[in-house]
């Protein structure tokens, strides 16, 4: 998969396992492949392209996701191993309110390039259903990491879901990384490591408090954000503030901050049947588990930060091994994709907000029959 950061194109080969409806993964090997200049540019004007000019770029793209499969599965020495390629592709257009989402990577070309089956197109049939199309880890979440309460996952988009008694939640927060590493790209650096521009600046208050004050916080779920929300009302809001970088990473930083708090906040309060609660208020459960994943899981300030404001939520954060933080998501595209080969439920209409849950994808054969 390839998420909105653009940092590159995440490939993880897992072994799946299901014993009476228990399941257990291992992730045998995993990489990033980083997009050269020439892709990101690609992927980043995509949305402004000819209707033609867009669908050639998705016809390219799948034969170069096939290529690169091809490229994995050599280097690992993976042949004829690989028996399912589940694709979730690259996002361009996302617009729920019309049932419509794109994500570009033809799957055809996938399965003519790798000769392996190839599932794709893994959010359109709840889209279809009504639903927001995202998040869609939350089944992977529940099948494959029951024991934690919460999941926040950081990428170029932060997400949440709430691992509820009677049904999952989730939804997007608010844009993380592919904001973060823009502001990043300024100074000359691909992205902010450790947040450490970020822990010497200063916070705006008043550029805070436009950025808290969006619309889209205010919705309740399901809901979820295109890449155009970060990049068109989100990155021109703070360069129209003109402060210095790291001022405007620390301010950022702090805006995520608030609005994962905020999140976790009602999905506790939801969880312990109130709707509304005082400013003061703190839960009298405690020690609720919160796994961290994506890039933003390597944030060291960031991840403070979340430290001391989630403290008094009783929220207890804890991030797993590298590799599932880098790859949990590519780790659940591959059990969606298996969910549907075997025509089993892989979203979750109490998630996306669909009418009902699906079996969703577009299954393309590789190999000859």
């Amino acid at each position: 998969m390839s998420g909105s950061s653009l940092d590159g194109l995440d490939i993880a080969f897992v072994h799946l396992h299901e014993n009476s409806g228990k399941w257990s993964f291992e992730i045998i090997k995993a990489c990033c492949y980083e997009y050269d200049e020439e892709w990101k540019k690609k992927l980043v004007s995509a949305t402004g392209m000819s209707a033609l000019d867009y669908q050639l770029l998705h016809t390219a793209y799948g034969h170069y996701l096939g290529e690169q499969v091809n490229r994995f599965i050599n280097e690992n020495d993976l042949q004829y191993q690989v028996q399912l390629i589940a694709s979730h592709g690259h996002t361009t257009f996302h617009v729920p309110e019309k049932k419509m989402t794109a994500q570009l990577g033809d799957g055809a070309a996938i399965a003519a390039v790798s000769g392996i089956n190839v599932v794709s197109d893994l959010r359109a049939m709840d889209l279809a259903l009504g639903g927001q199309g995202a998040p869609i880890v939350p089944i992977g979440e529940r099948l494959l990491f029951n024991e934690h309460d919460f999941f926040l996952n950081i990428g170029g988009i932060a997400n949440i879901s709430h691992n509820g008694d009677q049904q999952l939640i989730a939804f997007d927060v608010c844009p993380a990384n592919s904001i973060l590493n823009r502001l990043a790209n300024e100074a000359g650096k691909e992205y902010d490591a450790g947040g450490a521009m970020a822990a010497i600046g200063n916070i705006d208050l008043q550029l805070l408090e436009k950025l808290n004050a969006q619309e889209y916080y205010g919705h309740g779920y399901p809901k979820s954000l295109s890449n155009n929300f970060g990049v068109e009302i989100i990155y021109p809001l703070i360069q129209g503030s003109e402060l210095r970088i790291d001022d405007s990473l620390r301010t950022y930083v702090e805006h995520i901050a608030d609005q994962i708090y905020n999140a976790l906040k009602s999905l506790i309060l939801l969880s312990n049947n109130l709707v509304t609660a005082s400013a003061d208020y703190k839960p009298q459960t405690t020690n609720h588990k919160l796994l961290v994943t994506g890039g933003g899981a390597f944030n060291t300030f960031l991840i403070e930060r979340l430290r001391y404001r989630l403290h008094e939520l009783n929220v207890e954060i804890a991030t797993p091994d590298e590799n599932i933080i880098k790859y949990k998501e590519a780790l659940i595209m591959a059990l969606i994709g298996v969910l549907r080969w075997r025509e089993e439920n892989n979203v979750l209409g109490s998630v996306t907000g669909a009418i009902r849950n699906s079996i969703g994808g577009a299954i393309w054969m590789g190999l000859e029959g």
